[in-house]
C-alpha cells in the first residue's frame, strides 16, 4: 500500500453545482484495485464468477461485498475490523443501508483494519498534487473505451500517478464509503474514477457517479485504503 499524505482538497457536483472542501488525514490506499486472486485468497468464489485472470481487477462486486471483504482480510490479517455491521441471517442488504432491516453498518475510525476510502480521501490520492482533470494523457494512464477495445485490463497496465498508484483512473470504477446524496437518493453510494466502457469525459479526477450498494456491476470494483494511527 502506497502512503498518502494528508492535504486538503475541494470536490465538486456538476449535478447540483455544489463544491465543498475537505481536510484529509494521512492515510494508506493500495497501489492498484483489488484483483481477483486478492479477493479469492478471502471470499469463498471469485467476485464474477471467473475462474482465471488473477491479475484482472475484482469487478462485479457490491458496495456491500466490500466492506464485508474488508472486515474479512482484516481478521485474517490480525487487524481490527473497520466496520460494524448489523447480524444477519444471510438476507441481502436492504435500500435503508442496512442488512435485511436489521440496521446500518458504523465506521469505526479508530480501528487500522482494511476499507474504503472516502471520496475526499479517493479524489486526493487520484490528483496526487496535481491540479487538471487528469494525472496524464488519458491513453498513458488509462483503459477507457477510445483504448481498452471494450474490455477489462489487468491491473497496473498504464503509467501511474505521481505517487505511484495506478489505474486511479479507467480500468473499473472504484467503490467509496461515502453516500452519494441521501436526500434524494437514499442509500446510494459514491463510485470514482471511470471506466473501461466510459467515454473520455468519464475518466476525470472529479467525475461523480453513484450505485445501489447492492448492485453488482461488471465495470465496478474496489481499492483497499487503511487508517494511519496516530
Amino acid at each position: 500500500m502506497i502512503a498518502v499524505p494528508g492535504g486538503r482538497v475541494t470536490l465538486s457536483d456538476r449535478r447540483t453545482e455544489r463544491s465543498w472542501t475537505v481536510e484529509v488525514a494521512p492515510y494508506r490506499l493500495a497501489a492498484h484495485p483489488l484483483t481477483r486472486a486478492g479477493y479469492a485468497q478471502v471470499a469463498t468464489a471469485r467476485p464474477d464468477g471467473g475462474q482465471d485472470g488473477g491479475r484482472l481487477p475484482a469487478h462485479s462486486v457490491s458496495w456491500w461485498d466490500a466492506v464485508r471483504y474488508c472486515n474479512a482480510l482484516s481478521r485474517q490479517e490480525g487487524l481490527p475490523p473497520a466496520y460494524h455491521l448489523p447480524h444477519t441471517s444471510g438476507t441481502a442488504a436492504t435500500a435503508d443501508g442496512g442488512d435485511g432491516g436489521d440496521g446500518h453498518i458504523t465506521w469505526d475510525r479508530d480501528a487500522d483494519g482494511y476499507r474504503l476510502p472516502t471520496e475526499a480521501e479517493w479524489e486526493l490520492a487520484c490528483r496526487a498534487g496535481t491540479t487538471g482533470p487528469r494525472y496524464g494523457p488519458l491513453d498513458d494512464i488509462a483503459w477507457h473505451r477510445g483504448n481498452s477495445g471494450e474490455r477489462i485490463h489487468e491491473v497496473g497496465g498504464r503509467r501511474p500517478n505521481p505517487w505511484g498508484l495506478y489505474d486511479m483512473l479507467g480500468n473499473v470504477w472504484e467503490w467509496c464509503w461515502d453516500l452519494y446524496d441521501p436526500e434524494v437518493y437514499g442509500s446510494y453510494r459514491v463510485l470514482r474514477g471511470g471506466g473501461w466502457f466510459d467515454e473520455h469525459w468519464s475518466c476525470r479526477a472529479s467525475v461523480r457517479r453513484r450505485s445501489h450498494p447492492t448492485l453488482r456491476i461488471e465495470d465496478v470494483g474496489v481499492r483497499l485504503a487503511r487508517s494511519v494511527r496516530p
